[in-house]
């Protein structure tokens, strides 16, 4: 073990095995072996940490099942964080947070005076206003159901919002941008939805789908507006690597200039059901459980 030594606060990022062309080549949010290294149970050589009377244990969830005191987990998993930094505000870098920022400085890219819509406003949408601020963009739109988040999303940097539920919003998206946005970034898994952040995006336009649907679902497009130069791609866990992505997002957090952790409100493991129906009801956008040490 050579990145970190005892008394490192660290973030534990996503699991990679480091040896296939996708993580050779810097792209280990899509290594060939994520699926078995995220929910196959166990190490890569298919050991596990757990046992009971000598049975393996299923374990390793995302490579870590850190819903614990303790975890262990691959060095390379592992994103130093700076001394002094409170580590319970870096849990929800590892996924959520950083797969809305990293959608926008990795996948979209929006360039000076570009038009961008964020569809579904929650924490990982307002991660994705949050950095789409720090860009060139100059029309930031976010859409959503719920009023109290749609504030939250002109408070982080969104230009404008809609209210899907009174509002036709790919008509707003055309009314208020002129034309067609340049991208649309998804992130509700709602395949309602999906279709409309497609339709929201002209020719040349970028749609980026992150939000997860349920397993065996389907979204359609007009095929031939999107024969006019539309992207319709997917993205996992904000791309690049977690060291520099996460690690950028701590320099901007430390900056002011990305303050995720004002989204973050801590319960006890004792209150964990309380933690739980207010995630479900939208009125904590990011619960963060204080595990007992």
């Amino acid at each position: 073990m050579t990145s970190v030594a005892p008394g490192d606060a660290v973030v534990i990022g996503w699991p990679w095995c480091g040896e296939c062309e996708h993580c050779l080549t810097g792209n280990p949010r899509y290594c060939d072996q994520l699926g078995p290294l995220l929910a196959g149970g166990g190490r890569s050589d298919g050991s596990t940490s757990l046992s009971r009377g000598g049975e393996k244990i299923h374990s390793h969830f995302f490579g870590q099942s850190s819903f614990a005191t303790y975890a262990i987990v691959s060095q390379t998993s592992l994103v130093k964080a700076p001394r002094g930094i409170d580590i319970a505000k870096l849990g929800p870098l590892a996924c959520g947070i950083s797969t809305g920022a990293g959608a926008v400085f990795n996948a979209l890219k929006p360039g000076l005076g570009s038009t961008l819509v964020i569809y579904g406003t929650g924490a990982v949408g307002l991660a994705a206003i949050m950095a789409a601020k720090n860009t060139g963009a100059s029309t930031i739109i976010g859409v959503d159901l719920h009023d109290s988040r749609l504030e939250l999303a002109t408070k982080y940097g969104a230009t404008h919002v809609i209210n899907a539920g009174s509002t036709d919003p790919v008509a707003e998206v055309i009314r208020i941008c002129g034309r067609h946005a340049d991208f649309a970034l998804e992130c509700t898994g709602n395949i309602k939805v999906v279709r409309q952040a497609i339709d929201s995006v002209g020719m040349l336009g970028t749609v980026c789908l992150i939000g997860g649907a349920p397993a065996g679902a389907e979204f359609s497009a007009d095929h031939l507006s999107t024969l006019w130069g539309k992207r319709i791609i997917g993205m996992l866990g904000g791309e690049s690597t977690s060291k520099k992505l996460i690690s950028g997002l701590l320099e901007l957090n430390a900056q002011g200039r990305f303050p995720y952790d004002e989204l973050l409100v801590e319960f006890p493991l004792e209150r964990i059901n309380e933690a739980l129906s207010a995630s479900y009801s939208g009125e904590v956008l990011k619960p963060i459980l204080r595990m007992p040490h």
